[in-house]
């Protein structure tokens, strides 16, 4: 759906984005990562037209991207963007004709979003009446309310207590498995194991990773494994594994080990089953977080 090759941009003297390229598949749930800085939103501004690119182009559905595209696309700002003083229903009304609905139509989807929201008696407030979390359900309507074909949600998970939170969390799933697509920016890590199929990682105005989230946490695998054995089993490091770590847990050791070059989970097996009692044995595959840390304090 989305085609981002080489953007280049510049503010004074500070380059946000260095020859970034990117490809936003389809129906996917796309998740863009990266610490304070690293150019995130900067980014999201050219894909909205807020802003143009020094260098570099985008197209949306093999168009270049272009005023028309406007109305395709929903975006859920970090810093929100509502009227304080303005009532909510005729707050909404006012963004959804923005984006090219009828009066009548645009009615009835805020109707039918402030019921699914549990906001039906919201219609007559203020923004500057609701908490922070019931001001981020409102601008998450806002942004979903035209039915764009590519939503974008910059940190969509801000101000919410855990309830609600979720519910946001099933709405993005309900959203994309009706076909839309979505880029999701965020800090919270387990979010993004959650939610995306894809992921690209920035860090200083560069992409430094970019892939589905299955095959990037399968590059990082480094044949570490969790054990259950006895209780007092004195474990050591040995020919097949190298001992990480020893946990006590109840009446049995957590090993965490490491295979040595050339051997296998077998190997061990057959090394330690004459020895103590094996109650599991799992692969420690890394978090997208550690993979991210691991990334970002590399670079630095």
């Amino acid at each position: 759906m989305l085609s981002i090759r080489n953007i280049v941009k510049e503010y004074a003297k500070h380059r946000a984005l260095d020859h970034v390229s990117m490809e936003v598949e389809q129906g996917k749930i796309f998740g863009l990562l990266g610490p304070n800085g690293a150019g995130k939103t900067s980014l999201i501004r050219i894909i909205n037209q807020i802003t143009g690119p020094d260098e570099g182009e985008i197209f949306f559905n093999g168009e270049k991207l272009n005023q028309s595209h406007i109305n395709k696309i929903g975006y859920l700002p970090e810093e929100r963007g509502l009227y304080k003083k303005m009532e909510i229903g005729e707050q909404m009304l006012y963004l959804a004709r923005l984006k090219g609905l009828s009066r009548a139509e645009a009615t009835k989807r805020i109707k039918f979003w402030f019921e699914k929201m549990e906001m039906q008696s919201w219609w007559n407030k203020k923004v500057e009446d609701l908490s922070k979390g019931m001001q981020q359900k409102v601008q998450f309507v806002a942004t979903v309310l035209h039915e764009p074909e590519l939503i974008i949600l910059d940190e969509p998970f801000s101000g919410f207590d855990p309830v609600n939170a979720e519910i946001i969390k099933n709405e993005i799933l309900e959203l994309n498995q009706k076909g839309s697509t979505i880029i999701f920016s965020t800090h919270r890590m387990e979010s993004v194991e959650q939610l995306c199929d894809h992921i690209a990682l920035l860090n200083k105005s560069h992409k430094i990773l970019d892939g589905s989230v299955k095959s990037i946490k399968n590059a990082y695998r480094n044949n570490t494994y969790h054990i259950g054995v006895s209780a007092n089993f004195k474990a050591s490091s040995s020919a097949t594994f190298e001992l990480i770590n020893t946990i006590s847990i109840e009446e049995s050791e957590k090993l965490t080990i490491k295979l040595k070059e050339g051997f296998t989970t077998n190997d061990v097996l057959q090394e330690l089953i004459p020895q103590t009692g094996v109650s599991y044995l799992e692969e420690v595959i890394p978090t997208i977080n550690e993979i991210f840390i691991e990334k970002v304090k590399h670079l630095n």
